[in-house]
């Protein structure tokens, strides 16, 4: 039996959340720091992009080479939204109920790391300290709220380069009516 173009997006996604769930845990248990490396969340970003660009690349040859733009949009979006989602969750999880003190530790480190990037940037003090005051003024980085919020932005923010993969993966069949 052939497998559908969705249950493989399904299967990638589910990939991808392991890797990303796998990486917050590990970062949680090994080194909080982690957290605070620019390099660590771009690598992240990359990654969802690679498996949602694999997934409509998938989509098209599960199809017999062609694609519409809909399905191919379809395929990346449905694996970066489970591969989103769950570590999201799990993330929620481990620093509301396993280890609050955990995410206050880390919020702290947060705050350190893009204050002193200001300063290293040259960012006026006057700048530094309305930033601050808006981080505080936000609260815990770890609520339901701000994680909702976050997957929303990155769904969006992935969403245009869905749109680009699937501009680029789709392929009509030029034998079609």
């Amino acid at each position: 039996m052939e497998k559908s173009f969705k249950s493989s997006s399904t299967q990638y996604g589910l990939y991808l959340a392991l890797i990303l769930s796998s990486l917050t845990i590990i970062g949680y248990a090994a080194y909080l720091d982690l957290f605070t490396k620019w390099w660590f969340g771009i690598s992240q970003m990359i990654l969802v992009i690679i498996f949602g660009i694999i997934s409509a690349v998938k989509a098209r040859n599960i199809m017999g080479g062609f694609i519409s733009f809909k399905d191919a949009f379809t395929a990346f979006f449905l694996t970066i939204v489970i591969g989103i989602v769950i570590p999201a969750l799990v993330g929620l999880v481990i620093f509301n109920f396993v280890d609050p003190e955990a995410a206050t530790v880390l919020q702290e480190k947060i705050i350190e790391s893009q204050l002193r990037m200001m300063e290293n940037w040259g960012a006026p003090q006057e700048t530094i300290d309305e930033a601050l005051k808006q981080i505080e003024a936000q609260g815990s980085f770890f609520t339901i709220t701000n994680t909702l919020k976050s997957i929303a932005y990155q769904l969006i923010g992935f969403s245009v380069v869905g749109l680009i993969v699937a501009l680029v993966v789709k392929k009509s069949d030029p034998n079609a009516a």
